[in-house]
């Protein structure tokens, strides 16, 4: 009989492997917004209230290739399917894996992806939530500001593509959503931080929730942490991309930088 050796004290659990996630439909939500809709094994495996979470999904099946790896988050779930959304940029040979992806994703194809990882979400029972990303963040923003109570207060500031690019997002009446038109992305690091400090900090005990590109995430770290002084008990802050570098090019940026959530 064989055993399977015993992993030492304090070693980090195995990762589930992989499951494996059918396409059931793609929709342009918005002009910037593809929404891919997936079932099948993967989704039968999720736990409930898995929005928010992020999946690690591998892009490409070439045999003897690794796949690349990215982080989405799971926009909506029930208990046939979750939608998972993408923003669209670099159209007509310059996008990403991802993008290229969903694209071009049709009904019966397969996808493998880990996770998912635990969602970012908003404490309860704050004065204020100050919260700020661009589109790669929606999904995320989205599921948190539909979980908030009736009662809660304080701002989104989000920074979309295009007008059109504007979601309806349920959210308490109390919290002000702030849409900001950049149409390069990536340009324009102050916008968001701006936003946030013209609407003002606000008293009582506050809550940051930032994730957008990293020159943005600066900014508004800057504000947020030093200017609002938000410690980490009561701030999250994340750089999702880079502008003007691929995945591994923003990832060598956050280590350099020290900022490694996201």
């Amino acid at each position: 009989m064989t055993t399977r050796p015993e992993r030492s004290a304090g070693a980090p659990p195995r990762r589930p492997a992989p499951q494996s996630y059918t396409v059931l439909a793609r929709t342009r939500v918005t002009p910037n917004m593809i929404r891919v809709t997936l079932g099948g094994e993967g989704v039968a495996a999720l736990r409930p209230g898995a929005e928010g979470g992020y999946l690690k999904m591998r892009f490409g099946d070439e045999e003897g290739i690794k796949p690349p790896v990215r982080s989405y988050t799971i926009r909506r779930q029930d208990a046939e399917s979750i939608e998972v959304d993408f923003v669209v940029h670099g159209e007509g040979g310059h996008a990403g894996p991802a993008v290229e992806w969903a694209l071009t994703a049709q009904p019966g194809q397969v996808i493998l992806a880990g996770g998912p990882g635990p969602a970012k979400t908003l404490p309860e029972g704050m004065d204020r939530y100050l919260i700020a990303g661009d589109m790669t963040a929606l999904p995320a923003i989205s599921v948190n500001l539909e979980r908030l109570p009736a009662d809660a207060k304080g701002v989104a500031a989000i920074e979309i593509q295009s007008a059109e690019d504007r979601q309806d997002i349920a959210h308490p009446e109390g919290v002000e959503v702030i849409w900001l038109v950049n149409p390069e992305p990536g340009t324009r690091p102050d916008m968001l931080a701006d936003a946030l400090r013209k609407a003002g900090r606000g008293e009582g005990e506050v809550h940051g929730w930032a994730a957008a590109e990293f020159g943005s995430m600066h900014a508004l770290r800057a504000y947020l942490r030093d200017e609002c002084g938000l410690d980490r008990d009561h701030l999250y802050i994340s750089s999702y991309w880079k502008h003007g570098e691929d995945d591994d090019g923003h990832r060598e940026a956050k280590q350099a930088d020290g900022v490694l959530a996201g």
